[in-house]
């Protein structure tokens, strides 16, 4: 399909529902407050670019618009249908449009796979039609686009709210939230370029947009509410890409643990499914935020300003009190109070009442006018010091607002971002206008812009970081599947401690030297062959959790004390099958106990996990978590993103452990999930005891649950 004008198209497919020269509007009404009026009337009343005819086999004309019978009936081409039928005339209607040509439709009526088992059947059918007719499709059950674009004007919803043209390309996936964030991205000053309420996704997903606004250079950011994802493992790969180019924002809804009583491991009962969507985001580069609200503030900063060289921000205010509150906002966003030049200060100085403070915050005081904070402004932005500022005003009744907004958009434009706090009074609505019109964002509170500071600067981490290279070890994947074959045949879901070391051996797992014993002589004539201090463990398949059943004996240093724990673990954990088989291994002393795991998550597949190991995994929680496969980048932040890292890098002068081997580590699991992904369902290393060399540094204890059979 032609472009309109001379602007490049953009994944072409798409470009009949954005971008149509023509619409029909199928279930138009006369009757006012109903969904085909209001569409029709939006359409109409933001002026598209193109006809639009409605369509209604009871009605001549609407709106004073020629009405038709049927989508046939139409004399010219018909680009895009919006069908807001009942759900029984659905497929007709989409039938027809398709023998029609109709390109691009937006189902608005409901009724589908949110109803349950007969709307699931009924979504199928449409989609299969759709998918026959070779149209693309927005909903059903959706709220419908917008496109502001000059030359297109495209409002086919029945929003109440007028959108207003600007940079940011939206997705609602509620099509309840799509009026309210409409009427909010007016309020906040904040323009539409494209939004579009997805309703159920049949055929157009959120992934689809993101490809389509990938290279739109009226897009500058992209906005999302998102309350599943339809492919991770695509939005993955498509917004890692986008990221680079422009920030996605999004707003994640469904933040819950329930899914995580179930697990039998350390790592299935840690990574929730709020944690797995936040670490996808994360790795994808996607600033997530946790309200509508936040999404707004962080959207004004991205859409308007540059972003930040570094963290280190600027405060120019005439009150005290918010610039303490912003000082208080920067620091627990982690971002740094810039330290102002010698330079800076005295010209400062120069420039401000004795009574101004030339420290950040730089407090100009209450008689502060347009001059001083345009000489101010001048000076810090022009600071080397200084990556960002914040610009704050609170109006005394003889301070003029509009021509301290002037002092203020003028600071702004060049390669730094300014965030303003603006409480005027005198001419207030005027200084508003014309910092937004100049593309200063304006806040009602400094922590709002100490926030959006704090995006900006999140932004620029995300987007440069390195994205690393896979890494890949000796292995033997046919070994590890000989093991797993084992326990699949004894119909269990749970490996043995056997054929748990065989699966990490087969990867290069370094397991501390262990072996079997049934009766007490046999665990000493062990623990002699091992060398003291050993560890004595019960070893059964129905048994995850040892520590918790007493089948676990530390430190034993002679042969009376291994023979006493024996008796002792005999004697605690009862077996069904009265066969006790009891592990002795070496205890490995010194070094720093972690843990690495592995569990499925039902949307995003395998998490992997790392943190600090042992008992104190599921006390303390300090774990990070990455969607599977880790890269050399990725394998080395997950160590350094837990609080426990300064204990591994060696804090207050104590040796650091080997990070090179814990990196290693961290891959050769990547690998092995990467090989055995289809088996497993949960695997815990746990602990893994990393010393500051590699040749010490062993894995104690592991467990490996499979995956039922498909």
């Amino acid at each position: 399909m032609p472009s309109h004008g001379s602007r490049p198209r953009h994944s072409g497919s798409l470009d009949a529902i954005f971008r149509p020269r023509s619409v029909a509007v199928i279930g138009a009404s006369r009757k006012r407050q109903t969904i085909g009026r209001e569409i029709l009337a939006n359409l109409v009343e933001y002026g598209f670019s193109g006809p639009v005819y409605p369509v209604n086999p009871a009605a001549e004309a609407i709106h004073s618009i020629r009405c038709f019978r049927s989508i046939e009936d139409i004399p010219g081409p018909v680009d895009l249908a919006v069908v807001t039928v009942p759900k029984d005339q659905v497929l007709a209607v989409v039938a027809a449009c398709g023998k029609k040509g109709v390109r691009g439709l937006i189902v608005i009526t409901a009724g589908f796979k949110e109803i349950g088992s007969d709307g699931v059947l009924l979504e199928a059918q449409l989609a299969a039609k759709v998918k026959r007719y070779r149209m693309r499709m927005i909903g059903p059950n959706c709220m419908g686009v917008v496109n502001t674009e000059s030359d297109v004007k495209l409002n086919a919803t029945f929003a109440a709210t007028t959108p207003v043209k600007g940079n940011v390309g939206f997705v609602s996936q509620s099509g309840a939230l799509g009026e309210a964030i409409l009427a909010d991205a007016v309020e906040n000053g904040l323009g539409v370029a494209m939004f579009v309420s997805m309703g159920n996704k049949t055929d157009v997903s959120g992934n689809d947009l993101l490809e389509y606004w990938e290279d739109n250079p009226d897009i500058q950011a992209i906005l999302m509410y998102l309350e599943s994802f339809g492919n991770p493992r695509r939005f993955t790969t498509i917004a890692r890409r986008v990221t680079r180019k422009k920030p996605i924002v999004a707003v994640k809804a469904g933040r819950t643990e329930q899914g995580a009583r179930a697990a039998t491991s350390h790592t299935g009962s840690i990574v929730g499914l709020d944690i797995a969507s936040d670490t996808l985001l994360e790795q994808c580069g996607v600033l997530r935020v946790s309200s509508m609200e936040e999404m707004f503030t962080l959207a004004q900063g991205l859409v308007n300003q540059p972003v930040p060289a570094g963290d280190r921000i600027a405060i120019v205010t005439n009150a005290g009190g918010p610039g303490i509150l912003c000082t208080d906002a920067i620091i627990a966003a982690g971002l740094t109070l810039a330290e102002l030049r010698p330079k800076t200060r005295k010209a400062l100085a120069k420039a401000l009442p004795p009574e101004a403070s030339t420290v950040n915050p730089v407090d100009m005081i209450a008689s502060a006018d347009a001059s001083r904070y345009r000489a101010a402004l001048d000076l810090v932005t022009r600071d080397p010091h200084v990556d960002g500022v914040i610009a704050i005003f609170v109006s005394p009744i003889m301070i003029d607002a509009y021509e301290v907004a002037v002092a203020i958009a003028a600071a702004a434009g060049g390669r730094k971002p300014v965030l303003s706090v603006f409480m005027g009074k005198q001419r207030s609505d005027e200084g508003l206008a014309w910092l937004r019109q100049n593309r200063v964002p304006v806040y009602r509170f400094p922590e709002n812009a100490a926030a959006a500071m704090a995006g900006l600067a999140r932004y620029r981490v995300l987007r440069d970081r390195p994205i690393g290279k896979t890494v890949t070890f000796a292995s033997d994947p046919e070994r590890a599947r000989r093991a797993i074959a084992s326990a699949r045949k004894g119909r269990r879901t749970m490996l043995s401690a056997r054929e748990v070391s065989e699966v990490l051996l087969a990867y290069g797992f370094p397991l501390a030297p262990s072996a079997l014993s049934t009766t007490a002589a046999e665990a000493i004539e062990a623990a002699h062959a091992l060398g003291y201090p050993v560890v004595l463990k019960v070893a059964s398949d129905a048994i995850v959790h040892k520590s918790d059943l007493g089948g676990v004996k530390l430190d034993l240093r002679n042969a009376d004390e291994v023979a006493d724990a024996f008796d002792e673990i005999g004697a605690r954990v009862r077996l069904k099958d009265g066969a006790l088989k009891i592990a002795v291994q070496r205890m490995i002393t010194g070094g720093r106990e972690t843990i690495l795991g592995m569990t499925r998550d039902p949307q995003f597949g395998p998490v992997l996990m790392f943190g600090l190991g042992g008992i104190f995994v599921e006390v303390m929680k300090d774990v990070s978590v990455r969607i599977h496969p880790l890269t050399d980048v990725t394998a080395r932040a997950m160590i350094e993103r837990i609080k426990g890292y300064p204990l591994l890098a060696g804090a207050r002068g104590e040796k650091p452990v080997d990070l090179a081997f814990l990196e290693e580590s961290l891959l050769r699991l990547s690998q092995l999930v990467g090989d055995l992904e289809d088996e497993l369902a949960e695997l815990d290393v746990n602990p893994l005891i990393v010393t500051g060399d590699r040749k010490s540094s062993f894995v104690v204890d592991a467990r490996i649950a499979l995956a039922p059979r498909r």
